[in-house]
């Protein structure tokens, strides 16, 4: 190590500024301005690296930014230590807060972030200062394996873990743990952690971590689970479930409780499921809203929030993935001045979204937009929402013959669930309305079938359906880590059959980006089939679905794993994501029809 970085135990600004002037990495002359300029005394508690960084300089010799990453980096190599990068979702919390306290971790810039049987792993931001290895082998009776880490995320997640870790034994010790939690507001500031040592309302800081969290990891979903004697949190990523905590059984029943009267929910009603709603404001001055859902379990009360943020929930068409051909076809679908459009798919597959940017789309000031949804997803301004009340016997068939009358251009109706239901989305498109709605099935074809079962006439089918788009969300492929490799024809064949198969696919990898997924953000595969005059011959009360899949597919319609196969060899996404979330059945284009895009 050079002479400069290691005079003391911490490290000092001047040491390192030449040090890495004489590395090369730092110019002469900014090291010097950096050495010589006043700093405040918010700047003064910064770490040397954070200095420099809030400097916004280039490297000296190759002209890169100096980052923290970078700067981290060169310190790792300068001490012969690991850089290592925290990942809270992978970080065991109670286990690493356990083993020293808060106040000793931030005397020294470290922090636990591994436990095992034998061994502490330990990020540090002070490499050369080894005073409190000792002590803490002889504490925690393991040995310590330092590691560097960003002095940033140290400082991050130390105040992080170790407010929750306060908030969670605060509030398993207390004997009144719902007590002070019944009068709050309906808007909340998340991201207002004070120092871990404060006195805070343990479940009020514990319910704001959460939210906080789940805003930042991007989670579509929070799911509060009671088990046996403990409670289990766990957030839905981009489509896949994380567990992110657990927590003591009381905890979780206090947590759920404050929830439950933030969202307007009956606290004292566990037996029967509720819905609720909660707007929150984030640190960034955000308005997300979240969508409570109850459900009595074995354990106690299970909660699931579903987070609709507005960027998110209402993007743009290419933001979807609804994009050349595709979008042709649903635009010509939606245009017309009557009839229905469904979209079809399973929960979690995109389909309000997709309405939502459609409505965004059609609701002019020239045009009367009402939704029945149950319940809102979002409260969007630029249409008329209703929702619907099953105790006064205000359901979907009651809401549109309700919305008939307050003249309509365009009714989107949340899901077709029932003959009265679909008897009235068939009155309101037969009377000049256009009608949206969502259906529960596999494929657009089956879509007809599922109509069929719940009783409507063929005729009527015929006179109003427009046509029916099925969806599903693939998770798209880092744009940082994915690599080309040769497409494996086995695989192909199994997702495309005999189509042209490209000369290279990407595969997923794993970067920091992505938390060594691979992936990063979702993007829809759509499988749109628009009743043609073709089609409707097909279409009867003893209509075959292999034989209407077989005649949509011979007019062009792609099915999912056809739509998704371009995706693949567009470098989009990987086989193996298309073929987790598309269905089997569906019929394979024909040999010798259209390839999908080659990318070569």
């Amino acid at each position: 190590m050079n002479e400069a970085l290691a005079k003391g135990r911490c490290i000092d600004l001047g040491g390192v500024l030449k040090d890495l002037a004489r590395d090369g990495i730092l110019s002469r002359a900014d090291a010097a301005d950096i050495a010589g300029a006043r700093r405040s005394r918010d700047e003064a508690l910064l770490h040397p690296l954070e200095i420099i960084v809030a400097k916004q300089l280039q490297h000296a010799s190759d002209g890169r930014p100096l980052t923290l990453e970078l700067l981290c980096q060169w310190l790792a190599d300068k001490a012969a230590l690991q850089l290592a990068h925290i990942d809270p979702l992978k970080i065991n919390v109670p286990a690493v807060t356990a083993v020293m306290s808060f106040a000793y971790a931030k005397r020294f810039g470290i922090l636990c972030i591994e436990v095992s049987r034998e061994e502490l792993v330990i990020a540090t931001m002070e490499p050369f200062d080894n005073s409190w290895i000792e002590s803490l082998e002889q504490t925690s009776r393991r040995t310590i394996r330092r590691v560097i880490a960003s002095p940033a995320d140290i400082k991050k997640y130390s105040l992080e873990f170790y407010s929750l870790a306060n908030s969670v034994f605060g509030a398993g010790s207390s004997t009144a743990t719902n007590a002070g939690i019944s009068n709050f507001e309906q808007l909340l500031e998340v991201g207002k952690l004070k120092d871990a040592d404060a006195q805070d309302q343990h479940i009020v800081n514990i319910v704001d971590w959460l939210l906080q969290y789940a805003f930042e990891q991007r989670a579509s979903d929070i799911h509060l689970e009671p088990r046996r004697g403990k409670g289990k949190v766990r957030f839905r990523i981009d489509g896949v479930l994380h567990l992110v905590y657990e927590l003591p059984d009381n905890v979780m029943t206090a947590m759920i409780s404050r929830l439950k009267i933030l969202g307007r929910m009956d606290v004292a009603e566990k037996r029967r499921p509720q819905d609720g709603r909660i707007k929150t404001k984030a640190p960034n001055a955000s308005e997300v809203e979240l969508r409570l859902s109850t459900m009595p379990t074995a354990f106690g009360e299970k909660l699931v929030m579903r987070i609709f943020d507005p960027d998110v929930l209402l993007r743009s068409f290419s933001q979807l993935g609804l994009v050349a051909e595709d979008y042709q076809q649903w635009q010509s679908m939606i245009k017309r001045a009557h009839g229905i459009v469904l979209v079809t798919g399973p929960t979690g597959s995109g389909k309000t979204t997709t309405l939502y940017s459609t409505l965004r789309q059609l609701a002019t000031d020239t045009v009367n937009v009402s939704t029945i949804e149950d319940p809102i997803e979002m409260v969007v301004d630029a249409f008329n929402q209703s929702q619907i009340q099953l105790a006064i016997e205000f359901d979907f068939a009651a809401g549109i013959r309700t919305l008939m009358r307050q003249d309509p251009d365009i009714i989107m109706v949340g899901e077709i669930r029932d003959r009265a239901t679909a008897e009235m989305a068939v009155q309101a498109a037969l009377t000049g309305h256009l009608v949206l709605s969502t259906l529960h099935t596999n494929d657009a074809p089956t879509a007809i079938s599922r109509l069929l079962d719940l009783g409507m006439p063929a005729h009527l089918i015929k006179a109003t359906l427009n046509g029916v788009m099925a969806q599903r969300l693939v998770r798209t492929l880092c744009p940082d880590c994915r690599s080309e490799v040769q497409c494996d024809p086995e695989a192909w064949h199994q997702l495309a059959g005999d189509c042209k198969m490209p000369k290279a696919v990407f595969q997923p990898v794993g970067c920091l980006e992505c938390r060594n997924t691979g992936y990063l953000g979702r993007e829809g595969i759509y499988e749109i089939m628009p009743v043609t005059n073709d089609l409707l011959g097909h279409i009867s009360a003893e209509s075959d679905i292999q034989q209407l899949r077989d005649a949509a597919v011979s007019q062009g319609m792609k099915t999912l794993r056809m739509a998704g196969a371009q995706k693949v060899a567009a470098g989009i996404t990987s086989i193996a994501e298309v073929l987790r979330v598309s269905p089997e059945l569906g019929a394979r284009r024909p040999t010798g029809t259209q390839p999908v895009n080659d990318n070569d």
